[in-house]
């Protein structure tokens, strides 16, 4: 199946080249908010996040009266990336050089981390690297003032929930209230799955905010040029041999000659065996055969079905501890592209895994959450003289017209599809746009300024930050928003998804802004989607846009225009090309049956004419027929098929 998004990149070498103190272009951005009490700062993987940290904390501790620095990471494995770094042969102030004494993402009881923990904050040592759980249960034991004069940094910050049973989001709340204590959050979308937000608004309203986009980081790559994310649909299961080709799905997908990280799917996934050792043996068995397993490394070498040759594959899914860590420790001194070819994982290998050899990730099973497909997808990004062009792929089981589930099926289908369409608004150059005015002189702007009639600018602080830094993330949670959902397909008109639809979510998801603002945010999220979307070309002195199949010179495009377009339509058209028409069809008809008004003894009356109807015709009722009563008995078809699959799961 072909990419649904393929982007390009210039290869600038930009985001790779540092300054006089040795910090790539993302850091410097990063550094020049040292100074604030709370930041936050969002980057994506590779971009050298770990390293920023260490350049602000060291400021802090000479310059800003800061005594100690605690940085919290979400697994054991990333606490790596804070271990010891020169930073003055490239010209900072000092060197990153925590006591190992104070890493506590080594193996060990999680209470020996914790009096650890406690016993540093008494001591007279400056660093401590830990888990996201060992702050947790620490703060337990600790009086919050301890944390005076502190900077806790925290990494893959969405993993904090505003949520009340969230622990960390409740830890860093009381830090923030009752203690002087600094904080750096960082993170490569500032986004959960569940909809719920990372901080309330109050709360975030306190943080500078630092971005560096995905198009910054891959257009200012050295290799690295191209980046593709597509789907691959497959029936039964992903590793058995479909009985028309004789090959499986993955067979299909998979190219041994391409650096390849397989996440197989969540063991409570419909997609799931339920047994993780046995799927690591089939994705074996569809490779090739095991030659034998290196005793030192934990490294797998399997003899190659296609070629031949050996690959060298690690099984990231054993979580026996020992094989674990042998296979994590190798992992983590890959020098050579040649040293492993193949990763398996489950849970492991996506939040700041690095191995920069990667030029595959292959994801298989639905995945709804942006944040866990941009994770994933930076596996793959980091800059490499391996590789020109890297890819995501989401192997996922398409819809069966016997599943009595077809909903969540239907529903996380879309929510994958759709957030890979939101991958490519992340991965384009960002527009800024302004109020066109009438009667102003005609004056010199950036390429990416687009000038637009009637368009509303944010009047506070807080709607500029949300369409400063935050606008993909808010088309992230539009994208997936059940309503939205439910008017996608084509069944709700352009203007009423824009300015109803629309800004009604955004109430939801920002309720302290005024209706002005509302509006302001609004329009940006529309104007954005439909320019990202949209081609631009120049003849001679002028730009044209093309927008919903016309061009438009673009010193007149006007709101209510733009308003006119679907802003995710692109969506509908993916849906269209890369589902199979049965598909479709379930698709279809889940989201007319949602929409169909009766009762179930019309239903029943309406079933008997149908059959009639077949009897006489050939074929049972069009839905989209012109004659009513045809389609009102495809409809009550419609509806008892829902109410027959309601409740059958209402006796299970």
């Amino acid at each position: 199946m072909p990419n649904l998004v393929h982007v390009t990149y210039k290869q600038t070498g930009k985001s790779k080249s540092t300054n006089a103190l040795g910090m790539r272009e993302m850091q410097e951005k990063a550094y020049e908010g040292r100074s604030a009490q709370y930041l936050l700062l969002k980057a994506p993987p590779a971009s050298g996040k770990s390293r920023a940290l260490m350049f602000i904390a060291l400021d802090k501790l000479k310059n800003q009266g800061i005594k100690k620095v605690i940085v919290a990471v979400p697994e054991k494995s990333i606490g790596a990336s804070f271990g010891a770094t020169e930073l003055k042969e490239y010209g900072f102030f000092a060197d990153w050089n925590p006591n190992p004494k104070y890493n506590l993402c080594t193996p060990g009881e999680e209470k020996s981390k914790v009096t650890a923990f406690l016993n540093f904050l008494e001591s007279d040592e400056q660093i401590l690297v830990c888990t996201h759980a060992t702050l947790r249960f620490a703060f337990d034991g600790l009086g919050v003032k301890k944390l005076d004069d502190t900077l806790v940094a925290i990494d893959e910050f969405h993993h904090v929930s505003a949520e009340g049973d969230n622990i960390l989001g409740q830890v860093l709340k009381s830090i923030m209230k009752n203690s002087t204590a600094h904080i750096v959050a960082m993170t490569g979308s500032y986004f959960r799955g569940d909809n719920v937000p990372v901080l309330m608004p109050e709360d975030e309203a306190k943080f500078t905010k630092v971005t560096y986009s995905y198009y910054q980081q891959l257009n200012g790559y050295e290799y690295l040029k191209s980046l593709g994310i597509g789907y691959h649909f497959y029936t039964g299961r992903y590793f058995k041999k479909n009985p028309e080709t004789g090959i499986s799905a993955l067979a299909e997908i998979i190219d041994e000659n391409q650096k390849t990280i397989i996440h197989i799917p969540s063991v409570n996934s419909a997609e799931s065996s339920k047994e993780k050792y046995e799927e690591v043996n089939h994705i074996i068995d569809v490779l090739g055969e095991l030659e034998f397993q290196d005793e030192k490394t934990g490294v797998l070498h399997i003899k190659s079905h296609k070629t031949g040759k050996i690959l060298k594959v690690a099984d990231l899914v054993n979580d026996n501890p020992r094989s674990r860590d042998k296979i994590s420790a190798y992992l983590r001194e890959v020098k050579s592209v040649d040293d492993i070819d193949i990763i398996i994982a489950l849970g492991m290998a996506k939040e700041g895994f690095d191995w920069p050899y990667c030029q595959h990730a292959l994801t298989i099973g639905y995945r709804g959450s942006l944040t866990e497909i941009i994770q994933i997808i930076g596996r793959a990004t980091r800059d490499s003289n391996n590789k020109i062009h890297a890819q995501f792929t989401n192997l996922i089981a398409q819809p069966d017209a016997q599943d009595d589930d077809v909903k969540l099926s239907v529903n996380n289908m879309l929510k994958a599809i759709t957030a890979s369409l939101l991958m490519e608004q992340v991965l384009a150059p960002n527009f800024k746009f302004k109020l066109k005015k009438d009667e102003e002189d005609e004056d010199e702007e950036d390429d990416n300024t687009i000038k637009i009639r009637g368009f509303k600018l944010p009047t506070s602080q807080r709607a500029k930050d949300i369409i400063e830094t935050d606008l993909n993330d808010l088309k992230a949670k539009l994208l997936q928003d059940p309503q939205m959902l439910k008017a996608m397909p084509g069944n709700v008109e352009p203007e009423v998804i824009n300015t109803v639809l629309i800004p009604k979510i955004i109430r939801e998801i920002y309720p302290d802004l005024s209706d002005d603002d509302v509006e302001a945010v609004r329009q940006h999220v529309v104007v954005d989607s439909v320019i990202k979307n949209s081609t631009i070309e120049e003849q001679g002195d002028m730009k044209f846009i093309r927008m919903a199949g016309s061009f438009v010179n673009i010193d007149n495009i006007h709101i209510d225009l733009i308003d006119r377009i679907n802003p995710f339509q692109k969506a509908f058209e993916i849906l269209s090309k890369s589902v199979t028409t049965q598909v479709l069809k379930l698709i279809d008809e889940h989201i007319q049956s949602t929409k169909i008004e009766m009762t179930e003894e019309e239903a029943v009356i309406q079933w008997s004419k149908a059959k009639e109807w077949k009897q006489r015709t050939g074929d049972f009722p069009n839905i989209n027929s012109f004659d009513q009563k045809e389609k009102r008995m495809a409809e009550a078809i419609l509806f008892l098929k829902e109410l027959q699959r309601k409740r059958s799961l209402n006796e299970q």
